[in-house]
């Protein structure tokens, strides 16, 4: 049995080019799918699951992610004053407190890649395994990060990763697994390739982001030689201990959406507004509108 995992990792230093000009203001992590910035769903996900410590990878520049995700008291006066307390107490709800919860803030100065960040919180994570969530890859239905801490305990791979099927020519897109047994919703890894081109990829099993991962991850990151775009890579790192640790991914529930993208932000938006009953309605009236233009 693994020791329980403890912490997980936000990192949340990338610029967010896709999005820009939007993201010159206001950092990709607080965008919102319909009225809730990515940013929540990630801290609700790992609340869920029962982590211990959340350490937030960030830029010197993204100085409004920290506002965002802590209690603001003043704002809460402000409202209450004014006799938003309904709204005053919803914010405090959805924010994190230095009083009553384990959070760190720490810094990636340098665009060197999903790896470096991870390596960069290394000195603030708690013993045993960690947690790696990568806010734009929203995952709704039942928490995904909870099913894979679940299965962690079950299983005796030291590294775990999320995965889901894509399309061959989509291989190119991700990291993807060389399988070597399947038990269902566990998946056994020999291998990881990052972004293979689909012609020579080993299988069709993408990895997404959600990762746990066995200690050892930080002391081969920090050996690791900078891999595709000269950035050092998690997949390298993690492909580096496969001999030692094991490597399995698991296939989750819900539902992801590439919210790195643009459409796959819509398609969140959409799928979310889909189930709010005045979205609900909107959607219908564009439905007929788009019927009669098409019509016409």
């Amino acid at each position: 049995m693994h020791t329980s995992v403890r912490t997980v990792i936000f990192p949340v230093a990338g610029m967010g080019t896709r999005f820009l000009p939007a993201t010159k203001a206001t950092p990709k992590e607080l965008l919102p799918v319909l009225d809730t910035p990515l940013i929540q769903y990630a801290i609700d996900e790992a609340q869920a699951a029962g982590i211990e410590r959340m350490v937030f990878v960030t830029h010197p520049s993204k100085h409004a992610i920290e506002r965002y995700v802590m209690d603001d008291a003043k704002l809460r006066s402000d409202l209450k004053s004014r006799g938003k307390i309904a709204l005053a107490d919803e914010l405090q709800d959805a924010a994190l407190s230095h009083r009553t919860d384990d959070v760190v803030f720490t810094i990636q100065d340098q665009p060197l890649g999903l790896g470096h960040a991870v390596l960069c919180a290394r000195d603030h994570v708690l013993p045993g395994p960690v947690a790696v969530v990568l806010p734009d890859d929203l995952i709704l239905g039942k928490g995904c990060l909870g099913e894979m801490i679940d299965a962690y305990g079950r299983d005796d791979s030291g590294h775990l990763v999320a995965a889901m099927t894509v399309a061959r020519e989509d291989t190119k897109k991700y990291g993807i697994l060389t399988p070597s047994g399947d038990n269902g919703s566990v998946l056994r890894a020999s291998g990881m390739v990052e972004k293979p081109d689909p012609a020579h990829a080993p299988s069709c099993e993408a990895v997404v982001g959600r990762y746990i991962l066995d200690a050892s991850i930080f002391d081969d990151l920090a050996s690791q030689t900078s891999g595709a775009g000269g950035e050092i890579q998690l997949t390298d790192a993690i492909a580096a201990g496969i001999s030692r640790v094991g490597l399995s991914g698991f296939r989750f529930s819900g539902t992801r959406f590439d919210c790195g993208s643009k459409a796959g932000m819509f398609r969140a938006t959409l799928n979310l507004a889909a189930r709010d009953g005045e979205c609900l309605e909107v959607l219908r009236e564009h439905a007929v509108a788009s019927h009669q233009t098409a019509a016409a």
